[in-house]
């Protein structure tokens, strides 16, 4: 278990957790509404209102037992409704729509490294650099860590992620059907693999990239 915890740490990353699980979910929603499904805009899911989007156990208790147990904290929103049989094309639908939310994510992380860079051609004065620079550049540095994790780990093709669904519709309708009944089983995998240690293995090298990319923006 994870010993240092840290109050203020944990309520940043939850914090910046929401508004990536709320970005994701409406990508979604956003994307479906492409393809000409209103399922999801009619359920009020193209939102960053977060209590749209939560889950008690995914957006609550698996960031709180993650973050107790490795340090690192994730999660996962309500899966957002889409009907494919209302869609134009439903097949590239379902691989546009499955992709939208990581993507999402890794867009955002864009935007918070353009941000970092900003911060860093800020001249900003001794007192300012510990009394601004350096909080903002921990949330900076924190949005883009969360929604890189997010966006990637979200691409990975096990049931329930959405790397899962890109892969079936790429592959045909017995993956599909295959992902739907193993799927059962998903979230007791995610569960094992946090209390394991065995998702920071897989996360920990991209921790790892998107810090030193940070501190060469920074140098």
């Amino acid at each position: 278990m994870n010993s240092s915890f840290n109050v203020a740490d944990f309520a940043t990353q939850l914090a910046v957790l929401l508004f990536a699980v709320s970005f994701h979910e409406s990508a979604h929603a956003w994307m479906a509404l492409q393809f000409g499904d209103t399922t999801a805009r009619d359920l009020g899911r193209i939102s960053l209102n977060p209590i749209r989007h939560i889950d008690l156990f995914g957006s609550v208790i698996l960031p709180i037992m993650l973050y107790l147990f490795s340090g690192i904290l994730f999660g996962y929103a309500k899966p957002t409704p889409v009907r494919l049989d209302r869609t134009r094309n439903p097949r590239l639908a379902d691989i546009a729509v499955s992709s939208a939310g990581p993507l999402s994510n890794l867009l955002l992380a864009m935007i918070g490294l353009g941000a970092i860079f900003l911060l860093a051609h800020i001249p900003f004065g001794p007192r300012l650099r510990e009394s601004v620079f350096a909080p903002l550049l921990q949330i900076a540095y924190t949005f883009v860590l969360v929604n890189v994790n997010l966006g990637i780990f979200n691409l990975i093709p096990l049931p329930p992620l959405d790397g899962s669904w890109v892969l079936a519709a790429l592959l045909g309708e017995k993956t599909r059907i295959f992902f739907a009944q193993f799927g059962r089983f998903g979230f007791l995998i995610l569960i094992a693999l946090s209390y394991t240690g065995v998702f920071g293995k897989i996360i920990s090298p991209v921790d790892h990239a998107v810090f030193s990319i940070i501190q060469w923006i920074l140098s």
